[in-house]
C-alpha cells in the first residue's frame, strides 16, 4: 500500500512539474508571419536589387534562455522570390540561377546556438541549389510586447554569401557581366509563444 501511495505521489508530482512554467519554454515558438521576413540584396555594377522570399517556414525549439538547447530549422520556397520585377523573378527561378524546378527549397538546419555578448550566433548547414555550406549567422535579439500586448521576441540577422559557392548564376552571361558575387541575406524572425 505504501508503494502504491509513493508511486501515485511521484506520478502526481511528475504531472505537476511537466505542466509547470519550467517546461513551458521548451514548447516550439510560433512564427509571426506578418512581421517576419527573409530578404536579400544583390548588387550589380549600376544598382542594388532588393528582394525577398514570400513563402518560408521557421521552426525554433528549445529554451531561448539556454541557447545550447535551441534547434532551428528553416525552409524557403525558391519559387516565392520577389524583386518587384516579374521578368527578373522568372529569370531568377530559371536554371541559370536558382533552378526552382530542380531545387525548390533553400534549407537551413542548425548544429549549435551560442550566446556571444548581446547576440545569438546560430551555426548550421545552409543548402541552396543542391550545395551545402556551413555558415554562422549572428542575430540581435529584442524582447517586448507587440501592439496587441503579446510577448514577442525578434531575431534580426544578416549573412553574406558568395553566390558562386552555391552555383547560382555562374552560367548566366548577364550575371558575369554585371552581378557582384556577394549577396547579403537579411533575416527578421519574429516569434511569440
Amino acid at each position: 500500500m505504501k508503494q502504491v501511495a509513493r508511486n501515485t505521489l511521484a506520478l502526481t508530482l511528475g504531472v505537476s512539474l511537466l505542466g509547470s512554467t519550467a517546461f513551458a519554454a521548451f514548447t516550439p515558438l510560433n512564427l509571426d508571419r506578418v512581421h517576419s521576413k527573409v530578404g536579400f540584396t544583390a548588387a550589380t555594377v549600376l544598382f542594388d536589387v532588393d528582394g525577398q522570399f514570400k513563402e518560408f517556414t521557421v521552426n525554433i525549439e528549445g529554451d531561448p534562455s539556454k541557447p545550447e538547447t535551441v534547434k532551428v530549422e528553416a525552409n524557403v520556397d525558391v519559387a516565392s522570390i520577389d524583386t518587384g520585377n516579374t521578368k527578373r523573378d522568372d529569370h531568377l527561378r530559371s536554371p541559370e540561377f536558382f533552378d526552382a524546378a530542380k531545387h525548390p527549397k533553400i534549407r537551413f538546419t542548425s548544429i549549435n546556438v551560442k550566446s556571444n555578448g548581446g547576440e545569438l550566433v546560430v551555426k548550421g548547414n545552409l543548402t541552396m541549389h543542391g550545395r551545402t555550406k556551413l555558415v554562422s549567422i549572428p542575430f540581435k535579439v529584442a524582447k517586448g510586447k507587440n501592439g496587441a500586448g503579446v510577448d514577442t521576441t525578434t531575431y534580426k540577422g544578416k549573412l553574406t554569401v558568395d553566390r558562386n559557392e552555391y552555383g547560382i548564376g555562374t552560367d548566366s552571361v548577364a550575371a558575369k557581366i554585371s552581378l557582384e558575387d556577394e549577396v547579403e541575406i537579411k533575416l527578421l524572425i519574429v516569434t511569440f509563444q
